[in-house]
């Protein structure tokens, strides 16, 4: 990798501040390299990500279709006009002003699609949340990210009205049906369907994504528009290599990075067709397959263990590359998947601090079992505990650097912990062997990584001891066949509570009636006693190396 800096030569088109007044120094955020491939060099220095993406897409192919949804199809040119009334909302009836914040609230549908660009056409600064996400946790990203505009699916209204309570943000909630109709379809009626994208800077922030860290305390991610451009001409240019005939879909959330990017950014780059679908189900997943002959699929390894278990029955031979990350691709599973479709699956590792895939193959370099070798662009290594790179074939920590990398939001600590000498830090235990190739180990902290959702441990415990019979708990990864790992809880109990099926049962309602859902513990086990240090700190990684010693 080369790293040649990329020097902004234009002032900020912000005129809310927040974000690059909470950006870490220069000193503490990675060295970043633009010298290859050849397309980090040429970017301007005023990108609006919805120019790159959606109007000159649209101005060359306005009959292409763009979004494809249950019952419909949205072409780039429709798209444009959506959002560009979108835009024209947000800035003259709810008054958002660049560099403000606008948060979506929303499953994956094509409403959704037109929300995001239309944030980035007014120069604001797209949060994400997934629809799953309670109350406690949406006040506070509105705090930590100070958040007074949002743009929420009218379904999902309760939790909201809940958060802006507790938060004192979100002050301006406009309220949408998937197919924009609702409040902000009354609006867009009137509003014009042409707008002048506001002419942000190349280093202007684009989004801001939280994920949960190990203290349990979501951690948010400000990148920009720059960086959102980067990720698609290095992983999905020379790695995924989409093509416009090319019809996209797949089961994140576009709320996280790794959907936002497979399911609406580099589709968009490519000027290719991606459906958008709420919901998904094993069969639904090969019926979605077969019925809009996608070509491009992108999941997690749960997602396809849990397909090949269906038995088949369904038309996949559309497919052309299979997408995975999220978790660890097992080899059996590619091998599975493979010789039930004869597609090769693309595994790869990103992060959200990273934005998106930093280390993945192409079909002609898959080797089953390993992530893959650094996307270009990238630079990776391990390293031992002195920072020293490792030999081939010895676990060390990753540490790996390019385009993108990791800026939290006003978090000095965990700036810190994550970017040591110009390299990030990914909190995942790697080998490299003698021909280049990483093959994952373990995290190296207590992030849970299960069906392709990261959850914190400590998040979870600190839910658990809410709960009155609850004494002392730990949460820790434990193997699970068909989600790679689930959460598992240890718990103490208060003295005098007796604990059977029934508390079980109570205790994961409370978490997920607290936080979303799919962090609730799927097993709990009571014990006498937390494995401790004698400076009275819980010894987490033995009952981690417990689970999974017993395999």
């Amino acid at each position: 990798m080369s790293e040649t800096p990329f020097i902004p030569s234009a002032p900020s088109a912000h005129i809310d501040d927040f974000a690059r007044r909470h950006l870490p120094p220069p000193e503490a955020q990675p060295r970043f390299g633009y010298g290859f491939p050849p397309e980090l060099r040429r970017y301007a220095p005023r990108i609006n990500v919805a120019d790159e993406l959606l109007d000159k897409k649209a101005a060359a192919h306005p009959g292409r279709p763009a979004i494809i949804f249950e019952g419909g199809v949205w072409s780039y040119g429709e798209l444009l006009e959506r959002a560009n009334r979108i835009a024209h909302v947000l800035v003259s009836r709810l008054g958002v002003r660049p560099g403000n914040r606008v948060l979506i609230r929303a499953p994956n549908n094509p409403a959704y699609a037109a929300c995001w660009l239309a944030i980035q056409k007014a120069g604001a600064i797209c949060v994400a949340t997934m629809p799953l996400l309670r109350a406690r946790e949406l006040a506070f990203i509105g705090q930590k990210a100070q958040v007074d505009f949002a743009l929420c699916d009218h379904r999902l209204m309760e939790e909201m009205e809940e958060a802006r309570k507790i938060s004192g943000h979100f002050t301006t909630v406009c309220t949408f049906t998937p197919l924009l109709e609702g409040e902000l379809g009354r609006y867009m009626e009137t509003a014009s369907s042409d707008f002048e994208n506001v002419p942000t800077a190349a280093d202007d922030v684009s989004l801001i994504a939280f994920t949960s860290g190990t203290t349990g305390e979501p951690k948010g991610c400000m990148h920009y528009h720059r960086d959102v451009m980067a990720i698609c001409d290095t992983f999905s240019r020379y790695v995924l290599k989409p093509r416009a005939d090319d019809i996209f879909s797949g089961t994140p959330p576009l709320a996280f990075t790794y959907g936002l990017g497979g399911l609406l950014l580099f589709p968009l780059h490519a000027g290719a067709a991606t459906v958008l679908l709420e919901k998904f189900t094993p069969e639904s997943m090969q019926q979605a397959i077969q019925d809009f002959r996608i070509s491009v699929f992108v999941t997690a390894p749960t997602a396809y263990r849990t397909m090949l278990a269906t038995g088949g029955g369904y038309d996949l031979s559309s497919l052309r590359e299979c997408l995975s990350a999220g978790e660890t691709l097992p080899r059996a599973t590619w091998e599975a998947w493979h010789e039930a479709t004869g597609v090769r699956i693309i595994d790869g590792i990103g992060a959200t601090e990273m934005l998106h895939i930093f280390i993945a193959c192409g079909q002609e370099d898959i080797r089953p079992g390993s992530t893959g070798r650094p996307v270009p662009g990238y630079e990776a290594k391990v390293v031992d505990e002195n920072g020293d790179e490792c030999p081939p074939g010895t676990v060390g920590r990753l540490a790996v650097r390019g385009p993108t990398g990791c800026r939290y939001l006003d978090n000095p600590q965990k700036q810190h912990d994550y970017v040591q000498d110009g390299w990030n830090y990914t909190g995942d235990s790697y080998l490299i062997d003698e021909d280049g190739y990483f093959w994952y180990q373990a995290r190296t902290d207590d992030m849970i990584i299960s069906a392709g959702y990261n959850i914190s441990g400590p998040e979870v415990e600190a839910v658990l001891l809410e709960h009155e019979a609850v004494a002392e708990c730990a949460v820790v990864s434990s193997p699970d066949a068909a989600r790679g790992s689930i959460v598992k809880a240890f718990i103490v109990l208060k003295s005098g509570v007796s604990g059977d099926e029934t508390l079980k049962k109570a205790l994961q309602d409370h978490v997920k009636n607290t936080i979303a859902p799919y962090k609730y513990p799927r097993a709990i086990a009571f014990i006498d006693a937390l494995p401790k240090t004698q400076t009275g700190k819980i010894q987490r990684f033995i009952l981690r190396q417990r689970e999974w010693d017993g395999l």
